[in-house]
Protein backbone atom coordinates (compact mmCIF):
# COMPACT_ATOMS: atom_id res chain seq x y z
CA UNK A 1 0.00 0.00 0.00
CA UNK A 2 1.11 3.36 -1.04
CA UNK A 3 -0.51 6.27 1.01
CA UNK A 4 -0.83 9.34 -0.97
CA UNK A 5 1.53 8.21 -3.81
CA UNK A 6 -0.13 10.00 -7.15
CA UNK A 7 0.38 8.42 -10.41
CA UNK A 8 -0.15 10.08 -13.94
CA UNK A 9 -2.10 7.56 -16.51
CA UNK A 10 1.07 6.51 -18.68
CA UNK A 11 1.09 7.86 -22.21
CA UNK A 12 -0.15 5.80 -25.37
CA UNK A 13 2.71 6.10 -27.45
CA UNK A 14 0.17 3.87 -30.22
CA UNK A 15 -3.20 2.82 -30.78
CA UNK A 16 -3.63 -0.48 -29.09
CA UNK A 17 -3.28 -3.90 -31.29
CA UNK A 18 -4.07 -6.72 -29.28
CA UNK A 19 -7.72 -7.26 -28.30
CA UNK A 20 -8.08 -8.17 -24.96
CA UNK A 21 -10.98 -10.06 -23.77
CA UNK A 22 -12.31 -11.69 -20.81
CA UNK A 23 -13.87 -15.14 -21.75
CA UNK A 24 -17.78 -14.48 -21.63
CA UNK A 25 -17.12 -11.43 -23.72
CA UNK A 26 -15.38 -13.82 -26.49
CA UNK A 27 -18.31 -16.12 -25.83
CA UNK A 28 -20.67 -13.75 -27.04
CA UNK A 29 -18.77 -12.52 -29.80
CA UNK A 30 -18.69 -16.35 -31.16
CA UNK A 31 -21.76 -16.86 -30.64
CA UNK A 32 -23.22 -13.82 -32.71
CA UNK A 33 -20.77 -15.07 -35.48
CA UNK A 34 -22.37 -18.17 -35.67
CA UNK A 35 -26.08 -16.98 -35.46
CA UNK A 36 -25.52 -15.24 -38.75
CA UNK A 37 -23.30 -17.05 -40.22
CA UNK A 38 -25.46 -20.26 -39.90
CA UNK A 39 -29.04 -18.93 -39.32
CA UNK A 40 -29.46 -15.18 -40.30
CA UNK A 41 -27.88 -15.12 -43.58
CA UNK A 42 -28.98 -18.17 -44.72
CA UNK A 43 -32.43 -17.29 -43.88
CA UNK A 44 -31.96 -13.66 -45.07
CA UNK A 45 -31.04 -15.46 -48.62
CA UNK A 46 -33.77 -17.47 -48.51
CA UNK A 47 -35.66 -14.22 -49.00
CA UNK A 48 -33.44 -12.65 -51.68
CA UNK A 49 -34.55 -15.82 -53.60
CA UNK A 50 -37.92 -15.66 -53.14
CA UNK A 51 -38.05 -12.22 -54.13
CA UNK A 52 -36.01 -12.42 -57.32
CA UNK A 53 -38.59 -15.09 -58.02
CA UNK A 54 -41.05 -12.30 -58.44
CA UNK A 55 -40.18 -10.44 -61.27
CA UNK A 56 -39.06 -6.92 -61.50
CA UNK A 57 -36.26 -6.35 -59.12
CA UNK A 58 -36.39 -2.45 -59.52
CA UNK A 59 -39.60 -1.74 -57.32
CA UNK A 60 -39.29 -5.06 -55.30
CA UNK A 61 -39.15 -3.67 -51.79
CA UNK A 62 -38.06 -7.56 -50.62
CA UNK A 63 -35.58 -7.97 -52.64
CA UNK A 64 -33.76 -4.47 -52.22
CA UNK A 65 -34.09 -4.79 -48.41
CA UNK A 66 -32.61 -8.24 -48.10
CA UNK A 67 -29.88 -7.68 -50.31
CA UNK A 68 -29.27 -4.29 -48.20
CA UNK A 69 -29.13 -6.71 -45.40
CA UNK A 70 -27.25 -9.40 -46.43
CA UNK A 71 -24.52 -6.29 -47.12
CA UNK A 72 -25.31 -5.70 -43.35
CA UNK A 73 -24.48 -8.97 -42.56
CA UNK A 74 -21.37 -9.79 -44.25
CA UNK A 75 -19.75 -6.58 -42.93
CA UNK A 76 -20.52 -7.90 -39.47
CA UNK A 77 -19.32 -10.99 -39.97
CA UNK A 78 -16.15 -9.82 -41.15
CA UNK A 79 -15.64 -7.17 -38.08
CA UNK A 80 -16.19 -9.98 -35.85
CA UNK A 81 -14.02 -12.65 -37.34
CA UNK A 82 -11.25 -9.76 -37.54
CA UNK A 83 -12.38 -8.83 -33.57
CA UNK A 84 -12.47 -13.04 -32.52
CA UNK A 85 -9.01 -14.03 -34.70
CA UNK A 86 -7.08 -10.52 -32.73
CA UNK A 87 -8.38 -12.05 -29.30
CA UNK A 88 -5.99 -12.08 -26.61
CA UNK A 89 -8.27 -13.82 -23.63
CA UNK A 90 -7.52 -13.17 -20.45
CA UNK A 91 -9.19 -14.58 -17.43
CA UNK A 92 -10.13 -12.63 -14.47
CA UNK A 93 -10.26 -15.59 -12.31
CA UNK A 94 -7.16 -16.99 -13.10
CA UNK A 95 -4.28 -17.08 -10.36
CA UNK A 96 -1.97 -13.88 -9.90
CA UNK A 97 0.52 -13.78 -7.00
CA UNK A 98 2.73 -11.16 -6.09
CA UNK A 99 2.45 -7.73 -6.95
CA UNK A 100 0.10 -9.00 -9.62
CA UNK A 101 -2.69 -9.44 -7.94
CA UNK A 102 -2.85 -6.47 -5.93
CA UNK A 103 -2.20 -3.88 -9.52
CA UNK A 104 -4.75 -2.66 -11.46
CA UNK A 105 -4.65 -4.53 -14.85
CA UNK A 106 -6.96 -6.00 -17.40
CA UNK A 107 -9.92 -7.85 -15.54
CA UNK A 108 -9.69 -6.33 -12.15
CA UNK A 109 -12.47 -4.78 -10.60
CA UNK A 110 -11.60 -1.65 -8.23
CA UNK A 111 -13.52 0.30 -5.99
CA UNK A 112 -12.37 3.73 -6.02
CA UNK A 113 -13.42 7.15 -3.97
CA UNK A 114 -13.63 10.73 -6.82
CA UNK A 115 -12.21 14.39 -5.28
CA UNK A 116 -16.24 14.44 -3.67
CA UNK A 117 -16.02 11.44 -1.37
CA UNK A 118 -18.42 9.39 -3.75
CA UNK A 119 -17.31 5.74 -4.10
CA UNK A 120 -17.49 4.15 -7.61
CA UNK A 121 -17.08 0.35 -8.78
CA UNK A 122 -15.74 -0.65 -11.86
CA UNK A 123 -14.47 -3.75 -13.82
CA UNK A 124 -11.75 -3.31 -16.55
CA UNK A 125 -12.70 -5.41 -19.71
CA UNK A 126 -12.13 -5.42 -23.68
CA UNK A 127 -13.51 -3.11 -26.00
CA UNK A 128 -15.96 -5.18 -27.20
CA UNK A 129 -17.36 -5.87 -23.89
CA UNK A 130 -18.20 -1.72 -22.88
CA UNK A 131 -21.24 -2.25 -20.63
CA UNK A 132 -22.24 1.03 -18.20
CA UNK A 133 -25.07 -0.36 -16.65
CA UNK A 134 -23.07 -3.14 -15.37
CA UNK A 135 -19.94 -0.55 -14.97
CA UNK A 136 -17.58 -2.32 -17.07
CA UNK A 137 -15.27 -0.03 -18.31
CA UNK A 138 -12.76 -0.74 -21.11
CA UNK A 139 -9.09 -0.83 -20.74
CA UNK A 140 -8.11 1.86 -23.17
CA UNK A 141 -11.08 4.48 -21.76
CA UNK A 142 -9.88 7.56 -19.90
CA UNK A 143 -10.81 5.67 -16.25
CA UNK A 144 -9.24 2.78 -17.71
CA UNK A 145 -5.87 4.32 -18.69
CA UNK A 146 -5.80 6.05 -15.50
CA UNK A 147 -6.42 3.17 -12.85
CA UNK A 148 -3.95 1.20 -15.22
CA UNK A 149 -0.80 -0.33 -13.36
CA UNK A 150 -2.36 1.21 -9.61
CA UNK A 151 -2.64 -0.27 -6.60
CA UNK A 152 -4.71 0.13 -3.20
CA UNK A 153 -3.73 3.65 -1.81
CA UNK A 154 -2.58 5.34 -4.84
CA UNK A 155 -4.40 8.28 -5.77
CA UNK A 156 -4.31 8.68 -9.86
CA UNK A 157 -4.63 11.34 -12.34
CA UNK A 158 -8.02 10.78 -14.83
CA UNK A 159 -7.97 13.26 -17.30
CA UNK A 160 -11.72 13.79 -18.15
CA UNK A 161 -13.34 15.79 -20.63
CA UNK A 162 -14.51 18.42 -17.69
CA UNK A 163 -10.75 18.61 -16.45
CA UNK A 164 -8.58 17.03 -14.53
CA UNK A 165 -9.57 14.93 -11.27
CA UNK A 166 -8.12 12.66 -8.94
CA UNK A 167 -9.01 9.09 -7.73
CA UNK A 168 -7.95 7.26 -4.42
CA UNK A 169 -8.01 3.28 -5.05
CA UNK A 170 -9.96 1.70 -2.14
CA UNK A 171 -9.83 -2.09 -3.24
CA UNK A 172 -8.52 -3.99 -6.43
CA UNK A 173 -8.95 -7.49 -6.25
CA UNK A 174 -9.49 -10.29 -9.68
CA UNK A 175 -13.17 -11.72 -10.16
CA UNK A 176 -15.25 -13.22 -12.59
CA UNK A 177 -16.99 -10.48 -14.79
CA UNK A 178 -20.12 -11.38 -15.53
CA UNK A 179 -20.85 -10.22 -19.61
CA UNK A 180 -24.09 -10.15 -20.91
CA UNK A 181 -24.49 -12.98 -23.27
CA UNK A 182 -25.11 -12.26 -26.97
CA UNK A 183 -29.57 -12.84 -27.82
CA UNK A 184 -31.11 -13.20 -30.81
CA UNK A 185 -32.36 -9.61 -31.77
CA UNK A 186 -35.92 -8.89 -31.88
CA UNK A 187 -37.01 -9.04 -35.71
CA UNK A 188 -34.34 -11.41 -37.12
CA UNK A 189 -35.52 -13.44 -40.34
CA UNK A 190 -34.36 -16.37 -38.85
CA UNK A 191 -36.66 -15.79 -35.73
CA UNK A 192 -39.69 -14.28 -37.20
CA UNK A 193 -39.57 -15.93 -40.40
CA UNK A 194 -41.99 -15.00 -42.78
CA UNK A 195 -43.87 -17.53 -44.88
CA UNK A 196 -43.32 -16.63 -48.46
CA UNK A 197 -46.27 -15.05 -50.66
CA UNK A 198 -47.08 -16.47 -53.71
CA UNK A 199 -46.03 -14.53 -56.87
CA UNK A 200 -49.46 -14.92 -58.29
CA UNK A 201 -52.59 -14.27 -55.90
CA UNK A 202 -54.63 -17.68 -55.84
CA UNK A 203 -58.18 -17.00 -57.01
CA UNK A 204 -60.85 -16.36 -54.79
CA UNK A 205 -63.18 -18.74 -53.55
CA UNK A 206 -66.93 -17.99 -54.74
Amino acid sequence: MRQGFTRKPPADTAAPVKNYITPGGLARLKDEYRFLLNRERPAVKEVVAWAASNGDRSENADYLYGKRRLRQIDSRLRFLLKRIEAAELVDPEAPRSGRAAERIFFGATVRYAEQDGAERLVSIVGVDEVDLQRSHVSWVSPVGRALRGAEEGDRVVLDAPGGKTHLTILEVSYERIEVEPFREPLGAESTNKRQPRPAVPPPSET
